[in-house]
């Protein structure tokens, strides 16, 4: 039991409102809710039929939850009487408050709730199709189930249009946060997670409110085997466009909040198809899919369409094993080649027990299979030729204690009760195959991951930017490498300070975030004779110049306001913003998860001996970044770049640093 409990399964409901209330009315009986529905209105006798009380005070009982669909102002005063008479909760449907620049009111409702529990403001609503329990003003087409996933977003319209699939998906709550002044996100997906009908969570958001409990959220849920599934939205280039750092640029919003989201075991997709395909698989199977995978089709068009769609989303087919080889190259003959994907042709087209031995042999040698069929239009077409196929799929699931995907290449291509009749069959009907290898990819990515916290985040402060010379003693002091060197406040004293830095040497003019761009940076010199000022340098730095590097690389860490701190890694240099070859990481880190971040750069391969090259010095670098990291933990910094490190088979160095400190 937590404290949205009867707000989420009420056995009584009140409603407030004129034509929002009648609709909201209308729901319940339309769900068949057993519990009571008790219309208040001020006026009216009757409301969609129902008997009306003309108060709160004149209810038969304490409703469980309440459908407010007044005005803002009047909202007020109904909230502070369901709190006095400690009701359940209340979805406060009004909009004009936060979102409108009335914070003041905001706060005054969650003042007058108290305890209670409040969704909203401006919030549309809660369907319970569980135990039939609306509180929804509007259409919806969802129809009641035994089980199923919960639904939760922050926008209304996303949320009604998820419920009209006709993708077979049992829906089991639909929720929308709205302004989420007093229930917030986490709170709101654990109460819908703490059913045990619920078997899976997907959420539509547009912004994080509190990242720990979101975590601790997902952490749980995985303990449990639910899977968490995100779509999030407002992934923009615009709050990126004046970052004063290559680190702030290249990893904006988008790249922290799915660094997060890794972390935290939360799958995240980036369309609502491949939200609901991913939903499915959750459904079905929990958590847990393994990276093995197969896939099996009758046309060598389609398992090559398999094969390169595969790779863009980052699945591997491994090859049979030589007796699953072995095996289905006695069934299906010598003219068929045996692979994967497998294309097994059409000589056992029909054949139900073959095709079963097929499917059940192949599937068992991998942790889950793709069955790529699209059956006839039943409209215009005879299906009856498809059936022994399908009929194999269920079969195979069965025989192996596999998952089996069954995949239309068109989403359209599995009608709604084909679909539901496959998930009754223990298979899980993917439509679309770029949405369904994208939702498998999904589904694989958590399996593999262990939920882990973030650090706390703080609001953002003012910083000052150190300078480079300031920086790079930081570093020095931390044991980090960084270039030999002497400080000037001008040329003329920087030309007898540099005797004892050998030459070639770098001259760089202090006090620019962006040396490059400001013209302070010159390279190779051997003597600073005929060296103009640099115009707006506060001041000089002299370092000798590293070469026999195998490589560049950016470090960048950052304080985040919502995710905590942002760890950066990529291919660094003045180009790093032109490769955009960055991964992004949230805070804690171990060194395994830097060295696999490498590993997942574009470029890797020219840290790792492309075509001959030298390999770089990986251990030294992981070294340094996790030293980096404690570096930022133990001071007061709020940004940290080093661009470029350069790596050599042996060591690394920093050789440009800048920070912002608090």
């Amino acid at each position: 039991m937590t404290r949205l409990s009867r707000l989420l399964r009420p056995r009584s409901i009140a409603v407030l409102g004129s034509v929002w209330a009648e609709n909201v009315i209308a729901q319940c009986h339309k769900m068949e809710f057993a519990g009571e529905v008790w219309p208040v209105h001020p006026t009216r006798a009757r409301v969609a039929g129902v008997p009306a009380y003309r108060a709160l005070s004149d209810l038969p009982g304490v409703p469980d939850a309440t459908f407010i669909g007044v005005n803002r102002h009047a909202t007020l005063e109904v909230v502070r009487a369901l709190a006095d008479m400690r009701a359940g909760g209340a979805i406060c449907f009004a909009s004009g408050w936060e979102e409108a620049g009335e914070a003041g009111l905001q706060a005054e409702l969650v003042a007058a709730a108290g305890e209670m529990p409040v969704l909203g403001p401006n919030c549309y609503g809660l369907i319970n199709y569980l135990d039939g329990a609306l509180l929804w003003p509007d259409q919806h087409g969802g129809q009641r189930v035994q089980r199923g996933v919960a639904l939760v977003s922050q926008s209304s319209n996303i949320v009604i249009n998820l419920t009209m699939q006709a993708r077979a998906l049992p829906v089991a709550y639909v929720a929308c946060l709205g302004n989420a002044a007093q229930v917030g996100l986490a709170e709101l997906a654990g109460a819908l997670l703490g059913d045990d009908r619920v078997t899976a969570l997907g959420m539509y958001v547009e912004g994080i409110d509190d990242a720990p409990a979101l975590a601790q959220l997902a952490t749980a849920a995985a303990a449990a085997g639910k899977g968490i599934v995100c779509l999030k939205s407002g992934k923009t280039a615009l709050s990126r466009a004046a970052a004063a750092s290559h680190t702030a640029s290249l990893a904006g919003d988008a790249a922290v909040s799915s660094a997060f989201f890794r972390k935290a075991g939360i799958a995240e997709v980036a369309t609502l198809p491949e939200l609901l395909e991913t939903l499915k698989i959750f459904h079905a199977h929990g958590r847990g899919l393994g990276p093995r995978l197969c896939s099996l089709s009758c046309s060598g068009g389609e398992a090559g369409l398999v094969a390169d769609l595969g790779a863009a989303a980052g699945l591997a087919f491994a090859p049979p094993a030589p007796q699953t080889r072995a095996r289905l190259g006695e069934i299906l003959g010598p003219l068929v080649t045996i692979a994967n994907p497998l294309d097994y042709h059409t000589f056992i087209w029909g054949d139900g027990p073959r095709t079963t031995d097929v499917f059940a042999t192949m599937l068992a040698g991998y942790d889950a299979g793709v069955f790529l069929i699209d059956p006839p239009r039943p409209d215009r077409c005879d299906p009856a030729s498809f059936q022994p196929a399908l009929d194999a799929i269920g079969a195979a699931a069965r025989i192996t204690g596999k998952p089996a995907f069954a995949v239309s290449s068109l989403p359209e291509n599995f009608d709604e009760a084909l679909a539901a009749r496959m998930l009754a069959d223990g298979v899980v009907p993917l439509m679309g195959l770029e949405t369904a290898l994208g939702a498998i990819r999904a589904a694989q990515d958590v399996a593999a991951t262990v939920p882990a916290l973030p650090l706390p985040a703080r609001a953002a402060r003012g910083a000052a930017l150190l300078d480079e010379a300031a920086a790079k003693e930081v570093l020095r002091a931390a044991g980090l490498p960084v270039p030999r060197g002497v400080v000037a406040a001008d040329l003329a004293a920087l030309a007898p300070a540099g005797a004892g830095v050998p030459a070639p040497w770098v001259l760089k003019g202090l006090g620019f975030a962006h040396k490059t761009e400001a013209g302070a940076v010159r390279l190779g010199l051997t003597s600073l004779e005929g060296q103009a000022a640099m115009p707006g340098a506060t001041g000089y730095l002299l370092e000798e110049m590293a070469e026999g590097a195998v490589a560049e690389v950016l470090v960048g860490l950052r304080r985040d306001p919502v995710y905590g701190i942002a760890l950066t890694l990529g291919m660094g240099g003045v180009t790093a913003e032109l490769l955009a070859d960055t991964v992004t990481l949230v805070l804690p880190v171990s060194g395994a998860e830097v060295q696999a971040a490498l590993r997942r750069l574009r470029l890797f391969p020219l840290l790792d001996g492309y075509r001959g090259r030298p390999r770089g010095d990986l251990a030294a670098l992981e070294a340094m970044v996790l030293r980096l990291c404690d570096l930022m933990l133990a001071d007061d910094y709020e940004e940290i770049e080093l661009n470029p490190v350069l790596v050599f088979e042996r060591g690394v160095m920093a050789v440009d640093a800048v920070m912002w400190k608090g």
